[in-house]
């Protein structure tokens, strides 16, 4: 297992240009993101091959194969390499293909693993259809989803009457604390780096709750670094042999994504919101005459209504909501509105008080004056409250949630009937 896995890693390193630009014309990421999610795909599955042999001993397979969902925003770097180690655990892998994009990235890395030898099967198909099979499916042994809590839902209760191994990572409003804090030109870098992909992914903050009196220097640097922010066409070059653009983020998924951001942020402006910053699409880089319905660019609003979407859930882009807030109480009202988040980060001066506050964020990884995201090699990865079901994945837990343990062991994750799955495992992960 591990000489056909690194095979078919090294077999797809020898294509990761072509993966990356096949992530560029399908999802839209820019060439620079696209390379990164391609590598962190290949450099991890690397350090599981090195590490598999202590991480799976007195463990088996599971008894059928491990199906995969996941949301089609990082192809390789999340389900490529989630697909490659469980097989190098000894699982046969089934993987649907996401609706929205990166079919032919998916086809092309399964059919390099297939060459190597790989035990791996890619289907299509809309997710009513094939959700008998790919979740309910009898012989399975494990499913592993990632998406929204919508679709999130429908899958837990397929699951609902199943005795069966899963895996769902789930969205949540993942919140950015300011409190007695003073290092704006830190925060400045940090606010800009934010809009990587344009906030398309399950790790992105989207909302900010900032201590009332310090808002007036935070506005200073959010706006600063917000405007200096790049976007468009991650192709457009006016000569062939021009180097692609340097951008922080091009389109978002399809049109109908950017009409329904720009439903949501009219209706909370017409509601009460303030819009702080909200920039032109036709600032963006793009080609003359070139389609810009998928495109939108960043808006940032002070207090959207509660009845607004944009309030309590992920808004999937570049869309930012800031809420000011007076007392720690009302800090930690305002970072746990959504029923839990996968991750948060308090920017606060004092260590003592980050460490008084950050228990109290129910999210599973808390920072401290920097943002957290999946984490690579051995680092955990898991979501409190409604932004995640089933097992903890992460360095050694990924490996755990595809192998069978010792008779009776409690996977450390958040099952039905576990009190508080981040707390009593000990893996809640701050700093």
């Amino acid at each position: 297992r591990k000489a056909r896995v690194s095979a078919a890693v090294e077999s797809m390193a020898a294509h990761r240009d072509l993966l990356a630009l096949l992530l560029v014309w399908e999802i839209g990421k820019p060439w620079k993101t696209a390379r990164a999610d391609v590598d962190r795909c290949l450099d991890g599955v690397r350090w599981y091959v090195g590490e598999i042999d202590r991480m799976a001993a007195g463990r088996a397979p599971l008894p059928g194969p491990v199906s995969n969902i996941a949301s089609w925003n990082y192809p390789m770097s999340v389900l490529m390499h989630a697909m490659l180690v469980q097989a190098l655990a000894g699982n046969a892998v089934i993987a649907k293909t996401p609706t929205d994009g990166g079919l032919c990235c998916l086809t092309l890395a399964c059919a390099l693993a297939v060459r190597e030898g790989l035990p791996f099967t890619l289907v299509s198909g809309s997710g009513a259809e094939l959700s008998p099979v790919l979740v309910a499916g009898r012989s399975l042994g494990c499913v592993s989803f990632v998406g929204g809590r919508d679709a999130g839902g429908n899958v837990t209760g397929s699951l609902a009457d199943l005795d069966r191994r899963h895996v769902l990572e789930q969205e949540g409003l993942n919140c950015w604390g300011v409190w007695k804090y003073s290092g704006w030109d830190l925060l400045r870098r940090q606010i800009r780096a934010s809009f990587d992909y344009g906030k398309q992914r399950c790790t992105a903050y989207p909302r900010f709750v900032v201590q009332r009196s310090l808002f007036h220097e935070f506005l200073g640097a959010y706006l600063e670094a917000v405007g200096s922010l790049r976007f468009g066409h991650p192709l457009a070059v006016a000569h062939p042999d021009d180097p692609l653009p340097e951008l922080d983020f091009g389109p978002l998924i399809n049109a109908s994504k950017a009409k329904e951001l720009a439903d949501q942020v009219d209706e909370a402006v017409a509601r009460g919101a303030v819009p702080l910053h909200r920039a032109a699409v036709a600032s963006g880089h793009f080609l003359p005459g070139q389609d810009m319905s998928a495109y939108f660019a960043p808006v940032a609003l002070l207090d959207p209504p509660r009845s607004s979407p944009l309030h309590h859930a992920e808004p999937f882009g570049p869309v930012d909501s800031f809420v000011l807030v007076d007392t720690e109480a009302e800090l930690l009202a305002a970072m746990n509105a959504s029923n839990g988040a996968l991750v948060a980060t308090l920017s606060c001066d004092d260590e003592e008080t980050y460490r008084r506050l950050a228990p109290d964020v129910r999210a599973f990884k808390v920072g401290h004056n920097r943002p957290r995201s999946r984490g690579d090699r051995e680092e955990l990865f898991g979501g409190l409250g409604a932004s995640w079901r089933g097992a903890f994945v992460g360095g050694e837990l990924l490996v755990r949630a595809a192998t069978q343990g010792p008779d009776g062991e409690r996977l450390p994750g958040n099952f039905p009937g576990y009190q508080d799955a981040g707390q009593c495992s000990g893996l809640r992960t701050g700093g």
